[in-house]
């Protein structure tokens, strides 16, 4: 077994480590039995132990495999969750998921065999740059943020943050530090801000030291952020930013006439080319290298 050549520029360990990526992609590898070690790679391969030791370090530094002391080198799983993050209605009278409730994600989990348990805190602060924009508001102004800590069988799985203006939120349940029963859209209804309509924006990046800290993901695990700002007729309700460690959460995109449809078919799983990947509900893929 050799090495693929690469480009000029690649060291030797880095190659190795793409090898192994490819064979961990193809199947050649399971969660229950170690890799070979560091010597039988060595073999295969035809390079220096050193240069074996540092390709296992870089998918150890991804998130991608773990090393347990005295038993061996293992794939690091975690077993994905698909959340709908947005769709049509399925069913008549069935709200279309612009603000998906606690008991959503409760719901899903339980579906999939999963436990799903949430911390919530309600916080005033300056509104960011970003935040500020799309409520329409000057740079630090007061708003109100209502924040889920959400774990998925005792791992952290998202953080979800609301902000709303402070006129909106004051004298109502949204300033109280607990959840409302209902979710939040529904104290925003009885304000007459019924929510119709939203935008995604979606970016990958790797978290701040706090974050990194709460998710216990690899060194080398990015975080999948959706901030979504929801619209009445008026204009922008809230902004809602969740933060999801991207290797135990899918986002599922339900995509025009999904009438004739009674459930969302979960995507297939991925296979890890190196490029994230965005899924759509009918099997339309859109790579982003």
């Amino acid at each position: 077994m050799t090495i693929p050549r690469g480009s000029a520029q690649s060291p030797k360990y880095q190659r190795l480590a793409a090898d192994l990526r490819r064979r961990i992609a193809a199947g050649e590898f399971t969660a229950d039995d170690p890799l070979p070690v560091e010597g039988e790679l060595e073999k295969q391969y035809g390079v220096a132990r050193n240069t074996v030791r540092l390709a296992v370090d870089v998918l150890v530094n991804e998130g991608r495999l773990v090393r347990l002391q005295g038993k061996g080198t293992y794939l690091r799983e975690h077993p994905v969750l698909d959340h709908r993050a947005y769709g049509p209605s399925l069913l008549p009278g069935q709200r279309d998921c612009l603000a998906a409730p606690t008991d959503i994600y409760t719901k899903e989990a339980a579906e999939a065999g999963r436990e799903l348990t949430s911390d919530f805190e309600m916080l005033i602060v300056r509104a960011r740059v970003d935040i500020a924009e799309r409520l329409g508001l000057r740079p630090g102004e007061a708003i109100v943020v209502r924040r889920q800590l959400r774990m998925l069988d005792r791992e952290p799985y998202s953080i979800e943050e609301s902000h709303y203006r402070a006129g909106l939120a004051a004298g109502t349940p949204l300033m109280e530090p607990d959840q409302v029963e209902g979710g939040d859209e529904a104290v925003l209804a009885a304000l007459g801000r019924t929510e119709v309509g939203a935008v995604d924006h979606m970016v990958a990046r790797m978290p701040g030291p706090e974050e990194a800290q709460w998710f216990q993901g690899g060194p080398g695990v990015p975080l999948v952020v959706q901030t979504r700002v929801t619209y009445d007729r008026r204009g922008p309700v809230r902004v809602i930013e969740t933060r999801y460690s991207a290797d135990r959460c899918r986002l599922v995109y339900g995509i025009g006439d999904l009438g004739a449809r009674t459930t969302l078919p979960a995507p297939a799983t991925p296979v890890d080319t190196g490029r994230t990947e965005l899924r759509a509900a009918d099997g339309v893929r859109a790579d982003v290298s």
